[in-house]
């Protein structure tokens, strides 16, 4: 498996990991592959302490950060990134229609509400992580210690991340859904590109992987290339290398694993779910992003809602309260745990199985090397 991205990276496996949890993502490293903590749920402070912790206990094996940079986010935001009233001029942002919907939702669904004052202010997912200016602090955090890779999670990496990765000598990803979106990052200076499908699990276009990873390819060139969406097996990794890239961007498949922090009850309905039950949705952070498609979800969508936000003040409406819905739900709470969920891809009906994230590695590098021989196989006969 020498591919490029094994070269460049120095890694045994071509598999690049995306979780929020350090525990996946120091075993995917140690097992060979390339962790990469997902930063946006991280004040600087929680980000610095991750690390450190990554630092210990990978023993100086390579592994990558990601931050969350939208290109477009609401205006009050804005002004919170550059001081102008920090959390609060979001919070007063958000229509008071939201909030009365949301705790109608709790009534509705029998679910004790939380401290809505205290959520609201200890929401550091739809806090000013998610301005440019917030998202700067996790970089300058991220570039301080030796990671290998920094990844912009939405939209092309602005000036700021790209000269500052540059500087110290780390390469910059970006992730794309379109031929478009990736001639652009390329420009922008990005050196690595990940071709995610609508099959994946968070913010995610609608072209389908097959289609999306040969027209990066051919369009970035010689750019490498990695594919993402609904990859979860190494006869998919075999494709995905049939495809032109370089090697596969996997975020979905580990939040089943044991060392997942996914809540049990949420992690009991990925189990149970098929590549169905999934949706996109702009209930949980204002933009699409596939997730478990569940009660949240459909009354969101529905005719009485006022209609999703945009980001960040969705995340700053839905993250405190799914905190408090997956709280509950841990209790055997009915309604609590309907309206429980959490982003994943269609590859969640490949999910059945509890399994340590090292050894969900070597199970997708041992069905790749399997998958190759049937197509040697194919060959030789021909």
């Amino acid at each position: 498996m020498n591919t490029e991205v094994c070269a460049t990276f120095g890694i045994e496996f071509p598999l690049f990991a995306f979780s929020h949890c350090r525990d996946v993502v120091a075993a995917v490293t140690n097992a060979g592959g390339f962790g990469v903590l997902g930063a946006v749920a991280y004040t600087p402070d929680r980000l610095e302490e991750e690390l450190r912790w990554i630092d210990e206990h990978v023993g100086g094996r390579p592994y990558g950060v990601d931050v969350l940079v939208p290109a477009k986010i609401d205006e009050s935001a804005e002004r919170a990134g550059r001081g102008e009233g920090g959390l609060g001029t979001m919070l007063a942002a958000v229509p008071q229609e939201h909030w009365d919907f949301l705790i109608g939702l709790f009534a509705k669904y029998d679910v004790p509400l939380p401290d809505f004052e205290k959520a609201k202010k200890s929401n550091t997912r739809g806090g000013t992580q998610v301005t440019k200016e917030g998202a700067t602090e996790l970089i300058d955090v991220s570039l301080a210690h030796p990671i290998g890779l920094i990844a912009s999670a939405l939209g092309t990496p602005p000036p700021v991340m790209v000269d500052k990765a540059k500087a110290a000598g780390i390469p910059v990803a970006a992730l794309v859904g379109t031929s478009e979106h990736a001639r652009r990052q390329v420009a922008a200076g990005v050196d690595l590109v990940i071709a995610q499908g609508g099959e994946a699990g968070g913010h995610t276009g609608e072209i389908s992987t097959m289609v999306l990873v040969p027209e990066v390819v051919d369009t970035v060139a010689p750019v490498p290339v990695l594919a993402a969406g609904g990859i979860a097996t190494g006869r998919q990794m075999a494709a995905a290398l049939a495809l032109g890239a370089s090697g596969v961007w996997c975020g979905s498949v580990w939040l089943t694993t044991e060392e997942a922090e996914t809540a049990p009850a949420v992690k009991e309905k990925m189990l149970a779910a098929t590549s169905r039950d999934t949706i996109r949705s702009r209930s949980r952070t204002g933009k699409p992003a596939r997730q478990l498609r569940s009660a949240w979800t459909e009354e969101w969508e529905g005719p009485d809602s006022p209609g999703p936000l945009g980001m960040p003040l969705q995340m700053i409406v839905a993250e405190g309260a799914m905190r408090q819905i997956t709280k509950v739900a841990e209790s055997g709470n009915p309604g609590a745990r309907a309206l429980a969920n959490y982003f994943v891809g269609q590859c969640v009906g490949l999910m059945n199985t509890v399994k340590p994230a090292r050894q969900v590695v070597y199970d997708m590098v041992e069905e790749f090397a399997e998958a190759v021989d049937r197509l040697n196989a194919i060959t030789s006969a021909d």
